[in-house]
């Protein structure tokens, strides 16, 4: 190679180098600069609390009180939305894993192309989406951009050199993965695609949760004991049948509305008389539940309690009334028994049920329908609002208004089947007792429940399943099966009933 070759070669490298070395340094300024952009950006937990506002309105459990199994599901999931806003705020923390969520959000005419939606005709849509931002901008207008909500009032919200830099910052910025090769920097959209290709596995989750799981539960065995006395302290005081959550509540929260209960007994002894023999329920209103529960409102004070327990021989007149109704329902439709599942409908008051009973009875009295005698015997039909349907637990869903003539050809076309699948419970029923009784047996577990939305299949395939594997991790706990993985504030493990291996 001549003399002049070489020179030229040398200095082609040299520029080579360079070229490279500039491009690094633009891109660590343009980095710098974009961190600085974000801080102008960034919100306030106060702020972001604001912002989600809209959110909070669309979503909140007390709005689906008529759909118990919808409640649970935004209850747990503004649960785990809490925790992962209170992570994004926490200092120095960085280990942030993409969280799906899902909310039934009450329906809109604007609805968002980009997230996987389902419409009910209930009047609101079951919403799931991913986050895996790691600021409380970005995360406020990822969640209100999925469940198509304006985001008009954030630009409000932020400061003004957000404005500024809003026309030329309008996308992020996409870094070319020599960046990261040169920087030695992970590549977020490359761990993000790695995470969502990764499932969770039980065993993983299990692992990463043991921790966190322990120490709540925990802190919660004293709050426990104490429910569990106060709780059976009132049961033999009052002589009660028993006492319920309609909700799932924290332990704290059920120790002090017992508090409230043991207090109003013991100021008001005499009232209290009236409950015995009742089951008191606590929930968002106070009554007489439709199958006869004495309901306390957990927002009420002791003066709209003492009021219900007073009323509680009015309410006694009414429910034989209210049975009396159904009997009459039932001759005129054949011997099918009504009834009323707690688990599946929504909760209604003794005279909303009532209301409900006459007014099918009266269109029933009106109409020219006939049913053999005692030909529908051993059936059991529910009072709902939507099209006649068969549940596969047995028991016809029968909305008040529908045409008479097709009700009774439904039922008679179903009627088979209906006995068969109400066969199948009863089986099933017997199946996942034994499983749930081998299952925390094997796993030395304090408590296994499900979700009232878990069904008896879905229950009895977890259990199979888990009965196949060795878990430790187990021992000792409460363990929910549910729809998504989550440990609860007092320590519960959930975990979905079709979980991963």
């Amino acid at each position: 190679m001549s003399n002049s070759s070489y020179k030229r070669c040398t200095h082609s490298c040299r520029w080579g180098q360079w070229k490279s070395f500039y491009y690094l340094v633009r891109l660590c300024l343009e980095k710098i600069l974009l961190q600085w952009v974000l801080q102008a950006r960034t919100l306030s937990g106060a702020e972001a609390v604001n912002a989600l506002r809209p959110f909070y309105f669309a979503v909140h459990p007390d709005f689906f009180g008529q759909h118990p199994r919808e409640r649970e599901i935004n209850e747990n999931s503004l649960k785990r939305l809490n925790g992962y806003l209170e992570n994004l705020q926490k200092p120095g923390f960085k280990s942030f894993k993409p969280t799906q969520l899902t909310f039934y959000v009450r329906e809109r005419e604007q609805n968002s192309s980009d997230v996987q939606e389902s419409f009910s005709a209930a009047g609101f849509r079951a919403v799931s989406f991913t986050l895996h931002t790691r600021d409380l901008l970005s995360t406020v207008l990822d969640i209100l951009n999925s469940c198509s909500l304006s985001t008009e009032h954030v630009q409000s919200v932020n400061s003004q050199p957000h404005k500024e830099v809003k026309g030329t910052f309008y996308r992020p910025i996409k870094w070319d993965k020599t960046y990261y090769s040169f920087t030695g920097f992970k590549d977020p959209e490359e761990e993000l695609e790695q995470a969502q290709r990764v499932e969770i596995t039980l065993i993983s989750w299990l692992d990463n949760s043991e921790k966190s799981a322990v120490k709540k539960l925990r802190k919660s065995l004293p709050l426990r004991e104490e429910l569990n006395r106060l709780k059976d302290e009132l049961t033999h005081q009052l002589q009660l049948s028993d006492i319920r959550w309609q909700r799932s509540w924290g332990i704290a929260h059920r120790c002090s509305q017992l508090h409230s209960l043991s207090r109003l007994a013991q100021q008001s002894p005499e009232v209290l008389r009236n409950v015995k023999g009742h089951t008191v329920v606590f929930t968002d209103c106070s009554g007489m539940s439709a199958t006869g529960h004495v309901m306390l409102g957990t927002m009420d004070v002791h003066h709209h309690w003492i009021k219900i327990f007073e009323r509680l021989p009015s309410y006694y007149k009414l429910q034989k009334k209210m049975l009396l109704l159904e009997d009459r329902i039932s001759h005129l439709l054949g011997g099918i028994q009504i009834t009323y599942i707690e688990e599946l409908q929504p909760l209604l008051t003794l005279e909303e049920y009532y209301t409900t009973l006459d007014a099918f009875c009266n269109r029933l009295l009106n109409s020219k329908l006939s049913f053999h005698p005692r030909s529908l015997r051993g059936l059991q039909m529910i009072l709902e609002r939507y099209a006649p349907n068969l549940h596969e637990l047995g028991h016809f869903n029968i909305p008040t208004m529908c045409d008479l003539a097709t009700l009774q050809w439904f039922i008679i076309t179903k009627a088979q089947q209906a006995r068969e699948n109400l066969k199948r419970k009863e089986e099933l029923t017997v199946v996942e007792k034994e499983l749930i009784s081998a299952s925390t047996e094997k796993f030395s577990l304090k408590q296994l429940y499900k979700e009232p939305s878990i069904s008896h299949a879905q229950m009895i395939d977890c259990c199979k399943r888990l009965l196949e594997e060795s878990l430790p991790y187990l021992q000792g706990m409460h363990l929910c099966i549910s729809h998504f993985y989550s440990v609860l504030q007092d320590g519960d493990l959930c975990i979905p009933w079709n979980w991963k291996n």
